[in-house]
């Protein structure tokens, strides 16, 4: 286990695992110049943006509701060569990305709002995209996070837990829907059940989990 000591999941900028997915990307783009990138859901494009200045090809997947916003910074940024808006979400990405199969996908949030048995159906489905040898980066919220204060799913096994936060906590963060929050070994079983290689997983400061999986 390894801690990341400096990103806060609830603030923006790079954290641990985005670093590590900018430094995978510099390693393939050495001895291949078609890296290709799923960054899902692609936000405010920072992370599709440094990915793309590497010079790899990206496919920032977002809601319909976003793509205006993002070929918007795409535009302002001059990525059009590098950067493709595609419509997607999790549980409801198209058959075909551009760009697929992918070297790299980052998985930045989602999972955590569905139950256990369809995020690792989704880990599944986002392996398949991926080149054999390509790598998956997952972010989830953490059990042991703030957001587990008062959590009554705490107590269950993470393949019933399903359920909302505690009243000030979703108050707080603005998450009124049921959640299903991970410990560091809830993320590693979830990568091997889904049928991945687990390379690494690591838990934030805040309690936050991170895992990094290859598919073989």
């Amino acid at each position: 286990m390894s801690v990341d000591t400096t990103a806060n999941p609830f603030q923006s900028g790079t954290d641990e695992n985005e670093r590590l997915a900018l430094e995978e990307c510099v390693k393939r783009q050495r001895y291949d110049r078609r890296v290709s990138v799923l960054i899902l859901p692609a936000g405010h494009c920072e992370l599709a943006t440094e990915i793309a200045h590497l010079g790899a090809q990206v496919t920032a997947a977002d809601t319909p509701a976003k793509r205006h916003d993002i070929e918007g910074r795409i535009l302002a940024g001059g990525l059009r060569d590098n950067v493709s808006y595609a419509a997607g979400e999790i549980t409801n990405l198209p058959d075909d990305l551009p760009g697929e199969p992918f070297d790299i996908v980052v998985l930045r949030r989602g999972l955590c709002s569905m139950p256990y048995e369809q995020a690792r159906s989704v880990v599944r489905q986002l392996l398949l995209k991926l080149k054999i040898g390509g790598k998956l980066y997952i972010s989830i919220l953490g059990l042991h996070s703030e957001l587990g204060d008062g959590y009554a799913g705490g107590e269950q096994l993470v393949e019933q837990r399903f359920t909302e936060l505690s009243p000030s906590v979703a108050k707080k963060y603005g998450i009124t829907h049921p959640v299903c929050l991970y410990s560091e070994r809830n993320l590693f079983m979830l990568l091997l059940d889904a049928g991945a290689s687990v390379l690494r997983t690591l838990t934030t400061t805040y309690g936050n989990v991170k895992g990094v999986a290859v598919r073989v």
